[in-house]
């Protein structure tokens, strides 16, 4: 049975989820700042065991991210993702100012586009939004 748990997530699970995907490698300190600046996180657990998380960051006013949405691989397929975003979706929804609009955005892997627009989200570019951009800064 998956089981959803909102703000526990620690360094060590966080790294380890990342790694289990083939993410890029953080540092401790980095994974720290990461989990304590998000605005919310969820992690999946099946019988104790990680299996999954995602976080939004952002303002909180205006603008949301979702970020690091990740199920390691011998549990995909089992709506663990979906799950995991739709209670991110429902955190910002709880957040967002009455008579306001909230911008909930992402930038997903590569062949991971129409599990996104199952969940409502649109790809860019479109008519009135440009493609979304990136630019890596190392240090």
């Amino acid at each position: 049975m998956i089981q959803l748990v909102e703000n526990k997530l620690d360094i060590e699970t966080y790294l380890w989820l990342r790694e289990q995907v083939n993410w890029k490698k953080l540092s401790h300190r980095q994974a720290e700042m990461a989990i304590e600046n998000a605005l919310i996180n969820v992690c999946a657990y099946e019988d104790s065991r990680p299996v999954g998380m995602g976080r939004v960051v952002g303002d909180g006013a205006v603008i949301c991210y979702i970020q690091d949405l990740v199920v390691i691989p011998s549990a995909q397929g089992q709506h663990i993702g979906g799950r995991i975003l739709e209670r991110l979706k429902a955190y910002v929804e709880e957040i967002t100012e009455p008579g306001t609009t909230m911008m909930l955005s992402l930038m997903c892997a590569k062949g991971r586009e129409e599990f996104y627009h199952r969940h409502g989200f649109i790809s860019r570019p479109t008519q009135t939004l440009g493609p979304g951009m990136i630019q890596y800064i190392e240090k």
